[in-house]
C-alpha cells in the first residue's frame, strides 16, 4: 500500500482543499460508523474532496465520480488504469520543458496546446498533455472557447512540477475504489439512496461579468442549469441521500441578490470563507464568502 497521502493532481480553479474542514463540519458526526457507504461526486473537478474523503472515511466502500469535461475524465481513467505509462510520458515532457529558455518554453507550450486540441490522440497522450498544460498555463485555468478548444495562455513558472510521481501513484491506488463516469451530472441520480452521500461542486454562479471562469465546457452553466441542479438535489433528497453543495455567495457581493435563498429555500444554507486568487479585478481577489447547501440537520 502506498503510504503517500493522495492530493489533487491538477490545479483547479475553485478547488476545495482549503474548505475541507468546513466540509467535514457539515458531515454527520457519526459518518465513520455508517456501513456500506457510497460516495458520489457529480462535478469532480480537481478531486480535493474525493481524495480527502476516501482517506478520511475508510468505510466508504464505493465511490462514483463524474464530470462533463472529457479530457479531465480521460486523465482520471489513465491514472487509474495506466499510471506508469503516464508517468513515463510526463517525465519526458518535464525534462524537455525545463531544459528550454523562457521563449522556447512558450513555443513548446503552444505546440502542445495545439496538439491537445486535435483529435486522434491516445488516452495516455491526452492525459499527459492535460497535466502538462495545467501545470504550465496561466494560473492553472481550464477554459475553452465556443469550439471547445483549450485557449489558456502560457504561464511563467520557473520550475513547475509537471510529473509528481509519488502523488500520481497514490491517486492511482485510491482510484481503484472509484467508478468513473463522463456526462451530465443528472446521470448520477441512480446512485441516490439511504446509504449514499453526494458532494456537489458545480460551476459557480458568477458574481459579475468579469468574474466568470466557469467555461470548462463549451455548453456553460447558467441560471437555468443552477435551477436544474436544485431540482436534482430535491430528487436525491427525496430518495434519502445526504448531499452537500457548494456555490458562490451573491448576497455578499450584490445588494438584494437572493437567488440561492429562493431556489434552495427548503434546505439549509451556511456561509463559509475561502481565499480566491483568480479574478479579473485584482481588488476582488482574497477572502470571499461562499455558501454550502445541504439537507443534513447539523449543517
Amino acid at each position: 500500500m502506498n503510504k503517500f497521502r493522495a492530493k489533487p493532481f491538477v490545479k483547479w480553479v475553485g478547488g476545495k482543499t482549503q474548505l475541507l474542514d468546513e466540509v467535514k463540519k457539515s458531515l454527520p458526526a457519526n459518518l465513520h460508523q455508517f456501513g456500506n457507504l457510497t460516495y458520489v461526486e457529480p462535478f469532480v473537478g480537481g478531486g480535493a474532496v474525493l481524495f480527502w474523503i476516501l482517506q478520511e472515511y475508510p468505510n466508504i466502500n464505493r465511490a462514483i465520480i463524474n464530470d462533463i469535461n472529457e479530457e479531465l475524465i480521460c486523465t482520471y481513467r489513465v491514472i487509474k488504469n495506466d499510471v506508469h505509462s503516464l508517468i513515463c510520458r510526463l517525465e519526458s515532457i518535464q525534462t524537455q520543458y525545463l531544459s528550454l529558455s523562457p521563449e522556447e518554453r512558450k513555443c513548446f507550450f503552444l505546440e502542445k496546446r495545439r496538439l491537445f486540441n486535435t483529435k486522434n490522440k491516445s488516452e495516455v497522450e491526452t492525459a499527459s498533455l492535460f497535466i502538462f498544460l495545467n501545470r504550465t498555463c496561466f494560473n492553472g485555468l481550464y477554459r475553452v472557447n465556443s469550439k471547445g478548444e483549450f485557449n489558456v495562455p502560457h504561464g511563467k513558472y520557473v520550475n513547475p512540477k509537471i510529473c509528481d510521481k509519488d502523488n500520481l501513484l497514490a491517486v492511482s491506488e485510491l482510484l481503484q475504489r472509484v467508478e468513473i463516469m463522463c456526462g451530465d451530472f443528472a446521470e448520477t441520480e441512480k446512485f441516490a439512496g439511504t446509504d449514499s452521500i453526494y458532494y456537489l461542486d458545480p460551476p459557480y454562479k458568477p458574481l459579475s461579468e468579469t468574474s466568470s471562469f466557469t467555461s470548462y465546457s463549451k455548453g456553460g452553466f447558467d441560471d437555468s442549469e443552477q435551477v436544474r441542479l436544485r431540482d436534482f438535489c430535491s430528487r436525491i433528497a427525496q430518495n434519502k441521500a445526504i448531499f452537500i453543495a457548494s456555490n458562490s455567495d451573491p448576497v455578499e457581493n450584490i445588494t438584494g441578490e437572493s437567488f440561492f435563498e429562493q431556489i434552495y429555500y427548503q434546505f439549509k444554507i451556511k456561509r463559509v470563507h475561502a481565499t480566491r486568487l483568480i479574478n479579473a479585478n485584482p481588488n476582488n481577489r482574497g477572502l470571499v464568502s461562499e455558501i454550502m447547501i445541504s439537507n443534513i440537520g447539523n449543517i
